[in-house]
């Protein structure tokens, strides 16, 4: 009798998506890379990239040949004058920050966890919030890839500009990211004020908190008319944190272990949930200064799903309105708040905010609990605005729908074509999303 050959298995954090790949390496090197990639072109196989596996869609999974980067995690090079940082692809945020701020550096801006490697954050658009400030991919000022056939090419806005253009938000596409280099700032210190309002109150001043802060976003609670909301400001004041046992009791106690039971009570009991949004909002008000890495992310210990969707930053007020108006005639109980946050527009072809200044709407479910109607509800209102999605997180469009609404869609799939002719670093999400 045959023995069935027993493929080792990967899962994402969210649980959403997995895969049985022929094998899972493990790189130090970026010959070691190139090696892989060969071997896999000859071998006629797919291989994939995977950091934290923090995404909830299948951007990541494969058939061929997995590669985990948590070993290739080293800061190559890093020149405090200049603030130019050369790290490679496979290391966390968390582990990032800390060597910057070692050195008196910082990431000029930050989305709300740093479990990602860095180039999984670039490679989804991933961001933060701030106006004036473009998402992380903007930050890369070079970058070392790996072609389809194994080939090194190292590119920037002075080398190989189409490819860097395109690559700084790249999806996995076009090759494996080798190294990066990334513009950082002096480090700095946030003022942060953390607090629950009317959410009609905060949309109504919208563009006073959007223009008169570095950094605001906030959080509306289902089934409420509340919103947490933060705002953080850089500051020449001297750290005053939180003590560890605020910081304990604020980012553990409260935001995970209480927030994780009445999830799941709520799960068990959905008629409870909007009893439950009432305390979730009824959050004290919380002001402190410290080093701008510990106060952008934040632990997140309780799993969900999500979706988020890029739109115009002047239609923030109307799309969220009718998110709510939605949820409350639907019937359904959603336990987790509703996040909404703004970054400037860029040049980056297939970044979220291409573009355009941006408004970001972020939706949730706990895990286990159903989400297909809401989402799907969410995107038909997103798409009214011409919506992009975050590539990392869970929706439901193909490249069809997707290619009228980035302006330099054909610039992207040129240097694809160029890159991975053979379709190396393909599979079964970036041919729906961005073709075959």
């Amino acid at each position: 009798m045959a023995v069935q050959e027993r493929r080792p298995a990967w899962r994402n954090w969210a649980g959403t998506q997995q895969c049985a790949p022929v094998s899972i390496e493990r790189p130090r090197r970026e010959e070691e890379l190139c090696r892989i990639v060969r071997e896999a072109s000859a071998a006629g196989r797919h291989v994939k990239a995977v950091g934290a596996g923090h995404s909830f869609t299948g951007i990541a999974l494969t058939d061929g040949v997995l590669l985990k980067l948590d070993r290739y995690d080293d800061v190559l090079a890093a020149d405090p004058a200049s603030g130019r940082v050369t790290v490679q692809s496979g290391i966390s945020i968390q582990k990032l920050n800390e060597a910057l701020d070692a050195r008196g550096l910082a990431m000029p801006n930050l989305g709300d966890i740093a479990y990602q490697s860095i180039a999984g954050a670039i490679a989804t658009a991933t961001h933060g919030t701030g106006a004036r400030i473009g998402g992380i991919a903007t930050q890369v000022v070079g970058m070392r890839l790996i072609a389809g056939d194994g080939s090194v090419l190292e590119c920037s806005a002075e080398c190989e500009p189409e490819v860097f253009h395109a690559a700084r938000v790249g999806l996995g596409a076009l090759g494996l990211v080798s190294t990066v280099t990334l513009q950082c700032v002096p480090a700095f210190h946030l003022h942060a004020v953390e607090a629950p309002a009317r959410v009609d109150d905060l949309l109504a001043d919208l563009d006073e908190h959007v223009e008169t802060n570095d950094h605001f976003e906030f959080f509306w609670v289902p089934h409420t008319g509340w919103a947490l909301a933060k705002w953080n400001n850089r500051t020449d004041d001297p750290p005053a944190p939180r003590s560890r046992v605020q910081q304990w009791r604020d980012d553990i106690l409260l935001a995970n272990v209480a927030f994780g039971a009445l999830c799941r009570v709520g799960r068990l009991v959905p008629r409870l949930i909007p009893r439950f949004a009432r305390i979730v909002a009824g959050q004290s008000r919380v002001e402190y200064v410290d080093k701008s890495y510990r106060v952008f992310a934040s632990p997140r210990m309780v799993r969900f799903h999500e979706m988020e969707y890029a739109i115009p930053r002047p239609a923030c007020a109307e799309a969220l309105n009718r998110v709510r108006d939605f949820v409350e005639r639907s019937g359904l109980r959603i336990s987790f708040p509703v996040e909404v946050r703004f970054t400037a527009g860029d040049d980056i072809p297939l970044s979220t905010a291409s573009g355009r200044d941006t408004c970001y709407i972020a939706v949730h479910t706990y895990q286990g609990m159903a989400y297909q109607q809401y989402f799907e509800a969410v995107e038909d209102i997103m798409d009214d605005y011409g919506g992009r999605p975050h590539w990392g997180k869970l929706h439901f469009q193909t490249a069809e729908t997707l290619a009228s609404r980035y302006p330099e869609w054909s610039a992207f799939q040129q240097v694809r074509k160029r890159l991975d002719p053979g379709g190396r670093f393909s599979n079964a999400y970036l041919e729906r999303v961005v073709g075959p």
